[in-house]
């Protein structure tokens, strides 16, 4: 297979040449088109009926020779359809140059609209220019024609490694991976929407950052050459977001990539796209109203109602979500009461037998809510799969969030789920400056034993706190797991144009 491929693009390369011998520029500077395939096609009964002359431009995706004659098909984002190039018509010195085009060449035609005898309709060309000459040939793809005479693909790029480091020739050939992908930028266009028409204010908040917070994840570390100091890619915008809360923009929200040095799975991507916004007098009760609405919106706007399909499950979004503590959650699944009542002191010792049960090990100054946290993780998948908001959470473990009132173990913080996707965090946030000094120092100090995704002390923003910050609600929604669910997307790596991989040794032949 290597050496007819390094044939075929000799033999390209050939061709290329035969071009530039003939005075043709392979990649020439300009092209011209009046009309996308879609437009042509829409309107074609009646430019076939005035005899009038277009310009088109797109790639050859098929070619068939006829001896004086030759079908092409040529496609643009919008769609394809068949060329008839005929010598008589182009003269036999640009009909000859017709045999060095291959599939994947781009060029632009002139012509007229015409339907075959089989119905098919055809531009019939009457000059053409090459545009950029394809040195290497495309993967082939088997094509059949449905009872419309609609092309169907089969095994397109069927390599899914193949489709994620050459996302391009996915794109080509994959209409549903182009269509995937259209959606998700919808989709995003929708949340700013929905968040303007709210009263929120979009924002920039810096990616380098000098102390990374916001989040328990470990984080990806640069350095600046002229201040001679570390930086840190962003784990979360939520601090910097905080403080413009602290500022009097009382709601606010930010879509941008954030950074996590940690593995990666169907649902973790090192890089992620991460929506955060914060609203001043509320507190994680709104947040999860504000939820809701997001997603039967977007449901609505991207499908036409609140019932939508993932993975074959059907799923409907108009209900309301559950809402579910993580305590009550273990309970449901194992049995074990782990300190379902307020007040009552979560069991350090049932929780580790708990955890022993399950297979899962942690060091001995890991904080009994991420124990908690990891069995949860182990046991509760089933209940994830219906809309839910898993709420309550050991405080222990949600640093940023205000505890419960009447219950301080816990935390006023919720993770939504749908079909099993974790789609967001979110907390009545800590404004306390006095609490939270002590936890980020608590973060600190299991940072300094080991846990490198505990936090550290922010200073600044610490001082930014004791100027006052109101009751505020937060939620950190996950951009590229929401694609996910409205894409009907197995990974996340199918939602990403260009998702992290280890990189391969790549030497062209």
């Amino acid at each position: 297979m290597a050496g007819e491929t390094l044939d075929q693009i000799r033999h390209r390369r050939e061709k290329r040449r035969r071009f530039e011998e003939a005075g043709v520029s392979p990649y020439p500077v300009r092209s011209r088109r009046d009309r996308s395939v879609a437009s042509l096609l829409e309107h074609f009964t009646e430019l076939e009926g005035s005899g009038d002359g277009f310009a088109l431009a797109g790639r050859l995706v098929a070619l068939r020779g006829h001896g004086k004659a030759t079908f092409a098909d040529l496609a643009d984002e919008s769609g394809r359809v068949q060329l008839y190039f005929k010598k008589d018509v182009l003269g036999e010195e640009s009909y000859e140059l017709v045999g060095l085009l291959d599939l994947g060449d781009f060029v632009g035609v002139r012509g007229r609209a015409m339907t075959t005898r089989t119905g098919e309709p055809t531009v019939a060309v009457k000059d053409w220019t090459l545009l950029a000459k394809s040195l290497r040939p495309l993967p082939v793809v088997k094509e059949t024609r449905d009872e419309s005479g609609g092309v169907i693909q089969h095994d397109a790029l069927a390599d899914v490694e193949a489709r994620y480091r050459q996302r391009y020739l996915d794109l080509l050939l994959n209409p549903d991976s182009r269509e995937r992908f259209k959606v998700r930028t919808r989709m995003t266009a929708l949340i700013r929407r929905f968040l303007d028409g709210r009263g929120f204010l979009e924002v920039e908040t810096p990616v380098l950052q000098p102390i990374y917070g916001g989040a328990a994840a470990a984080p990806f570390t640069t350095h600046h050459k002229k201040l001679d100091i570390p930086l840190y890619l962003r784990i979360a915008d939520e601090l910097y977001l905080k403080r413009l809360i602290i500022g009097g923009i009382e709601k606010v929200y930010e879509i941008g990539k954030d950074f996590r040095n940690e593995g990666m799975d169907r649902t973790h991507n090192p890089e992620f796209t991460q929506c955060e916004l914060y609203q001043a007098f509320s507190d994680y009760n709104d947040m999860m109203v504000l939820f809701e609405e997001l997603v039967r919106y977007l449901a609505r706007e991207l499908t036409g109602g609140t019932v939508i399909t993932y993975r074959g499950r059907e799923i409907d979004l108009a209900k309301n979500f559950r809402r579910l503590p993580v305590l009550v959650a273990i309970k449901e699944q194992t049995g074990v009461d782990l300190g379902i009542e307020p007040g009552r002191e979560l069991d350090r010792k049932a929780v580790l037998n708990l955890a022993d049960k399950h297979g899962l090990e942690y060091p001995d100054h890991a904080p009994t809510g991420r124990i908690i946290m990891g069995i949860f993780d182990a046991v509760a998948e089933t209940l994830l799969q219906d809309p839910v908001f898993v709420i309550d959470y050991p405080a222990d473990v949600s640093p940023l969030a205000k505890t419960k009132p009447d219950d301080p173990r816990l935390a006023e913080r919720f993770e939504p789920h749908i079909a099993g996707l974790e789609l967001g965090n979110a907390f009545s946030e800590q404004n306390d400056p006095d609490i939270q000094r002590r936890v980020m120092e608590v973060q600190a100090r299991r940072r300094e034993l080991g846990d490198e995704e505990a936090g550290v002390v922010d200073e600044d923003f610490l001082r930014a706190l004791e100027y006052g910050m109101p009751p505020t609600g937060g939620l950190g929604i996950g951009v590229d797991r929401l694609a996910m669910l409205f894409t009907d997307a197995p990974s996340i790596q199918d939602v990403i144009l260009f998702p992290q991989m280890r990189p391969k040794d790549i030497r062209a032949p």
